[in-house]
């Protein structure tokens, strides 16, 4: 039987009770006041409507979620969540809107929003003690007025983090400068971690900042040296990158400098095994 296949994928009223024991494990909870004393059922209400006892508010499993205010039946939202999640190379708002049957406009707004919901917060840094990190970059796209020539001058420039067996961040900078990189690296990166790269210059110091850093001569045709490689950021690319990239709706222009690219990838807390690590 297909993943897909269960009952809160295809009936709104399942969906809402699998939204309220994952979200309610220990019953219902005021969204408003954080309460759980005296939440009554509201009768002749619609289902899963509830009254808070304290604060004299009505509300339902959707208040506070990406699903609130939304005229989308609730088991196609969770559809579009599963979907958005266990797709490696994302799912477009086009792709989408041919799955689920909705119009396009209703396609782009639930990719949006669950988009946002992944959005990485103030997330602790990645890596720790005995973890690696792999720092790469890549550039994809074309600037706005920029005239396409030879290098990547008129390209977004994109800078990679991924810690084997982890997660990954990717972030949209002005340039490839050790200026432009360390910043970022030094914030998400934790101190006690060995770094990989390749023998680019603006990585020549990372080790003043790191435990260990190591790196690969690509320009000598060496790619990995035992297990010391970047071969899991350049795997990230080569879903990340070309045609794939332009179909997650990503628009690099409008991306802020520190905001990791949302891309429909999965968030980190759905990373198998994944645990912060402190030095």
């Amino acid at each position: 039987m297909s993943v897909l296949s269960a009952p809160y994928f295809h009936d709104a009223d399942a969906a809402r009770e699998e939204l309220e024991r994952t979200l309610w494990p220990n019953g219902p909870v005021c969204p408003r006041c954080g309460g759980m004393e005296r939440i009554t059922v509201v009768k002749g209400g619609r289902a899963g409507l509830y009254r808070c006892g304290p604060c004299k508010r009505q509300f339902t499993v959707t208040v506070g979620t990406v699903f609130e205010s939304s005229h989308v039946p609730l088991n196609l939202w969770l559809q579009a969540v599963y979907l958005m999640c266990s797709s490696k190379k994302g799912i477009s708002s086009h792709q989408l809107m041919r799955t689920l049957g909705v119009q396009y406009k209703t396609a782009w707004f639930m990719t949006h929003r669950i988009r946002e919901a992944m959005k990485a917060g103030n997330l602790p840094p990645i890596g720790g003690a005995g973890a690696t990190v792999e720092i790469d970059e890549t550039f994809i796209g074309k600037k706005q007025g920029e005239r396409v020539r030879r290098g990547y001058a008129h390209k977004h420039a994109v800078l990679t983090l991924v810690e084997r067996g982890g997660s990954a961040r990717s972030f949209h900078v002005e340039g490839t400068k050790a200026a432009d990189l360390l910043p970022i690296i030094k914030a998400h990166v934790a101190s006690c971690t060995r770094v990989m790269t390749d023998e680019a210059g603006q990585y020549a110091h990372l080790g003043k900042h790191f435990t260990e850093h190591d790196f690969v001569r690509r320009g000598m045709g060496e790619y990995a040296r035992g297990l010391i490689h970047t071969n899991t950021v350049e795997g990230f690319y080569s879903v990340f990158t070309g045609r794939r990239a332009r179909s997650m709706d990503l628009n690099v222009a409008t991306l802020g400098r520190e905001n990791p690219l949302l891309v429909g990838l999965r968030p980190e807390t759905r990373v198998k095994g994944y645990s912060p690590r402190v030095c």
